[in-house]
């Protein structure tokens, strides 16, 4: 028993005062004795596990520090892969989009230029019209004037027949002379 602090005189000593006896208390702190030795742990035993545990501990430190180390590094090539395939990407994205962008603006000039010769052909057919119309226009407006013009001295000619003026006609020898105011 090393470095167990353990009286066994002592307890067999009391055992014997409450009455029991010599001999099967004997027994019984030997038994005692060699319980707690098998049971608990000495200081030796603590000390010697506590260096055990450092020893280890250390170990798995070292070994975590490698293998941060080693992961950081593994994490900063794949990042910089990662990086250089989507600076890749971007500029196939870039690139690409550049090419629609282009596509598309030339479509888009293109039917801009078709739009306005198509525009000015409509305006040009639509001037046309409007002339064509505006000559037909004045015409029957020239027709219908006229028309007026004549259904008008028609109607005074008729008019004068219907209803003649009370003009006398003098020849223009004879004088004419207003009556002598009454006086």
């Amino acid at each position: 028993m090393t470095g167990l602090a353990f009286d066994t005189l002592r307890y067999t000593k009391r055992l014997r005062e409450v009455g029991v006896p010599e001999s099967q208390a004997e027994v019984q702190a030997e038994l005692l004795a060699e319980a707690l030795a098998d049971r608990l742990a000495s200081k030796e035993d603590l000390a010697k596990l506590d260096t055990d545990l450092r020893t280890a501990l250390a170990k798995v430190e070292a070994e975590l520090k490698r293998d941060i180390e080693t992961t950081r590094a593994e994490l900063k090539r794949d990042i910089e892969t990662t990086r250089a395939e989507l600076q890749k990407d971007i500029e196939t994205t870039r690139a690409e989009l550049q090419r629609d962008i282009e596509a598309t603006k030339a479509e888009l000039q293109k039917d801009i230029e078709t739009t306005k010769a198509e525009l000015k052909r409509d305006i040009e057919a639509t001037k046309t019209e409007l002339k064509r119309d505006m000559k037909e226009l004045e015409l029957r407006m020239v027709i219908k004037m006229g028309a007026m013009v004549l259904g008008g001295i028609g109607l005074l000619f008729g008019l004068m027949r219907a209803w003649p003026l009370p003009v006398q006609y003098v020849p223009t020898v004879q004088e004419m002379r207003l009556p002598a105011p009454a006086k």
